[in-house]
């Protein structure tokens, strides 16, 4: 069990695809300061690899799954059956120009990305509420991208999702501020994850396609999983409660800087 602070104390968070990457450091980081933490995700977390973290398998493209998974993580974390904090973070991506995907994929990509949030939010607000009548206030983070406000080259189709991810964190925010519920979304640009790495490894030459990734962001690295957990947690916090709209970006510098190309 970790050491945890008071910062989430009392807490309930749901975490959406939480058994890896962002979903799992995020999961872990609120945990550790505090928050008592559910992780849904496809696949059940392996026994005892986070004592601390009660999972719940659902695939975000069932409404009827998604509906008795939060319901089931509201009632082991919570007496009342409530819930404080909803990171939306499930989501997966796509490659290719609007050529290279057909109609299939776009609405496989868009179930998960856009209409994930939609079920598994309209499944957690009653649960929201409840949380809002018991501790004042309640929080919902969306994982975004700078895919969302970038024109990235290649990724039409995940930029299409989550530029829709963006939109919709901003009439959510509307639609919910005067209940107390808050609405925000963390924009990560090229993270080191699971996918990025199968992304890598897929590549013809993964070295140089990892130093063309790095050399994108300003920063020259990847973004890690821990920073953008630690975005998302400053989002849920109960500290940020006069945040809602906003994207925070974590990328390294991508969406704002525009630097002169580097010298030797």
């Amino acid at each position: 069990m970790r050491e945890q602070s008071a910062e989430f104390a009392g807490l309930t968070a749901l975490v959406t695809g939480g058994a890896s990457g962002i979903g799992l450091a995020t999961a872990r980081l609120l945990a550790a300061r505090g928050a008592r933490v559910a992780v849904l995700d496809r696949a059940k977390a392996e026994p005892g690899l986070d004592e601390d973290l009660y999972p719940v398998v659902a695939d975000v493209t069932d409404d009827a799954a998604i509906r008795a998974a939060v319901a089931e993580a509201a009632r082991a974390l919570a007496p009342q059956a409530s819930l404080d904090i909803l990171i939306n973070n499930a989501g997966i991506g796509a490659a290719g120009t609007v050529e290279d995907n057909d109609d299939d994929e776009w609405h496989r990509v868009l179930d998960v990305n856009v209409l994930g949030i939609v079920r598994t939010t309209r499944a957690a607000l009653p649960l929201l509420r409840e949380a809002v009548t018991n501790h004042g206030q309640a929080a919902i983070v969306n994982t975004c991208s700078v895919a969302a406000t970038a024109g990235l080259p290649q990724r039409a189709l995940y930029s299409a999702s989550k530029g829709a991810v963006y939109a919709l964190t901003l009439a959510m925010a509307a639609d919910h501020v005067a209940e107390h519920i808050r609405v925000n979304c963390v924009t990560p640009g090229t993270a080191d994850t699971p996918w990025v790495s199968r992304l890598l490894d897929a590549a013809e030459d993964p070295e140089a396609e990892r130093a063309a990734l790095n050399a994108r962001q300003p920063m020259g690295r990847l973004v890690s999983a821990d920073e953008v957990a630690a975005a998302i947690a400053y989002l849920a916090s109960p500290l940020a409660g006069a945040t809602t709209g906003t994207a925070l970006a974590v990328d390294g510098g991508m969406a704002g800087l525009r630097l002169r190309p580097r010298t030797n």
